[in-house]
């Protein structure tokens, strides 16, 4: 399984990223050894994510929530928390 995922830093920013293993990965960036961007904002944590059978769409995914604004994330994190 393929996941693209926003994660909450600990200065409210949100960070999208993307991965074959979610909890490994979640784990990693909390460790300090993740993204640089989330290296120096720990905790972090999942607000959102979604699955893909295949590593290039979760990559297109990935690519399109980044050039979203943040508006936009918050947006795609209400709709699947409803």
């Amino acid at each position: 399984m393929n996941y693209v995922y926003i994660l909450e830093c600990n200065d409210k920013t949100l960070y999208t990223g993307y991965t074959n293993n979610l909890e490994r990965r979640i784990d990693t960036h909390n460790k300090g050894k993740g993204a640089k961007y989330t290296r120096y904002r720990l905790p972090v944590k999942l607000l959102y994510f979604e699955t893909f059978s295949t590593k290039s769409e979760a990559l297109k995914r990935e690519y399109q929530i980044k050039k979203m604004t943040r508006k936009q994330k918050e947006n795609i994190i209400k709709l699947k928390r409803s």
